[in-house]
């Protein structure tokens, strides 16, 4: 069983950060960033929260869509930056959009995040005759974990949201997620410390290999992430690929992680794919981890390059380390 995609949204916050705005933090230019990242400008949260994002989004997902929310069965919010422990984003989503009648939970992949609410949709889609519509939402603020002492992570990130509703359907739809979790170390940031009234030494051969991080403020080993991501987006594609015997010269649009323009052309390269079939947004988007593939892919609907009938392959990568790839018929 595959899935219909009937609508997607999307919303950036209306600030926009350029690359010679971190001169006011950092010693940095606009080539520097523009040579190395592929990245121009990308949109920074200032007064928005992050289930706000998703919230926008969301509702044009659902206009675009064109249903009743209250047909809706289930809300899943992917997100590594939300405001709350508790409650869910999803929960917040779920009543602002009006899908009364929805069941919500938060997923967290991080930059894979998309890729795993989409195949966990489709799951739920496939053993519940009764749910008839799943929304997805991605929503980030990497802004508020970002250290702007750290120039070679700092300028990477931005900030957005993008949702899709999605239905069940005999389309095309091959998945395969994994994990490397021992590179969880590798990108990282703590949860916000708050001191406990009861607390007792840990023991003497307990190993903590997490870095000794400031605050909550978010960690990249640049050389080593840049490794595992080249890797993983090949990887991802051929995992999900040899299920249902495609090729990559029958995909439309690769539409992968949008991390570093240097990652993407190195994996195409491997893949042994033309640049020219990948839709590239992060120069106006920067990196938006878990949105920053449905942000592509509704940039590909809206300009028109991404047409019904069409073979796509979303390929993410991140934190965790989390990769994995879906390819289905839009």
């Amino acid at each position: 069983m595959g899935i219909n995609i009937l609508g997607m949204g999307s919303y950036v916050p209306e600030q926009i950060l350029k690359n010679d705005d971190f001169t006011r933090f950092i010693e940095t230019n606009d080539e520097w960033i523009r040579t190395r990242t592929g990245i121009v400008e990308r949109p920074m949260a200032g007064w928005e929260p992050t289930w706000y994002m998703g919230c926008q989004a969301s509702r044009k997902a659902i206009e675009a869509a064109g249903i009743d929310p209250a047909e809706i069965g289930l809300v899943i919010s992917c997100s590594a930056t939300s405001d709350f422990h508790t409650p869910s984003m999803a929960s917040i989503i779920q009543d602002s959009v009006g899908a009364v009648n929805s069941g919500a939970f938060d997923l967290n992949a991080a930059c894979t995040g998309f890729v795993y609410a989409l195949d966990t949709a489709r799951r739920f889609l496939e053993t519940d005759d009764d749910l008839k519509y799943v929304l997805i939402s991605a929503n980030e603020s990497l802004s508020k974990f970002l250290d702007f002492t750290d120039r070679g992570s700092c300028i990477l990130f931005g900030d957005g949201a993008a949702a899709a509703v999605i239905e069940r359907s005999d389309k095309l739809f091959s998945s395969a997620l994994r994990s490397d979790g021992s590179g969880a170390d590798l990108l990282c940031a703590r949860a916000m410390k708050v001191p406990s009234e009861i607390s007792c030494e840990a023991p003497a051969d307990f190993n903590d290999s997490f870095p000794d991080l400031q605050l909550h403020k978010l960690f990249q080993n640049g050389k080593e992430v840049y490794k595992f991501a080249t890797q993983a987006l090949p990887k991802s594609f051929a995992l999900a690929a040899e299920k249902i015997g495609i090729t990559k010269d029958e995909i439309d649009w690769f539409i992968p992680h949008q991390a570093n323009v240097r990652i993407i052309e190195t994996a195409a390269k491997k893949l042994g794919v033309s640049m020219d079939k990948f839709i590239v947004t992060l120069d106006h988007f920067g990196n938006t981890s878990s949105a920053s593939i449905p942000l592509a892919l509704n940039e590909g609907i809206e300009k028109g390059l991404i047409k019904r009938g069409q073979k796509l392959a979303l390929i993410g990568f991140g934190a965790g380390l989390t990769y994995g790839g879906i390819i289905l018929e839009y």
